[in-house]
């Protein structure tokens, strides 16, 4: 019988850096309001340095470092994919809207023999 489990790394220190962030996030959205009368450039520039020193904290952390590396491979994952020119989907997309309306039709012929039918078995 084996257990697989998480390596917890930093422990105490992560939730600690983890609180640092949600504090710094915090008081960047709180302050933002308190200080509205200030100009917007001033609480923007606040705003994006709180959230970039929140992202530097986030970043030193486990999961952190594992969601960045996570990160890096989508990115290089999304450049293997080939994607369809425009005329290939284009084509699909007129493809989907034939089908849908063809199928709407046959939806709409559907109900009015339906209807016709449960008129005819009510008498109404």
């Amino acid at each position: 019988m084996t257990t697989n489990t998480e390596n917890q790394g930093g422990g105490s220190l992560d939730i600690l850096k983890w609180g640092l962030v949600i504090i710094l996030l915090a008081a960047a959205v709180i302050g933002n309001s308190m200080y509205s009368e200030v100009s917007v450039l001033y609480r923007a520039i606040a705003i994006v340095v709180a959230f970039a020193v929140a992202a530097f904290i986030a970043l030193q952390t486990e999961k952190g470092k594992t969601g960045f590396a996570f990160a890096k491979e989508s990115r290089l994952e999304i450049r293997k994919v080939v994607w369809p020119t425009r005329q290939e989907a284009l084509n699909t997309t007129f493809i989907v809207l034939a089908a849908t309306g063809v199928l709407a039709l046959v939806l709409w012929g559907l109900d009015a023999l339906l209807v016709r039918i449960v008129n005819f078995i009510t008498g109404v």
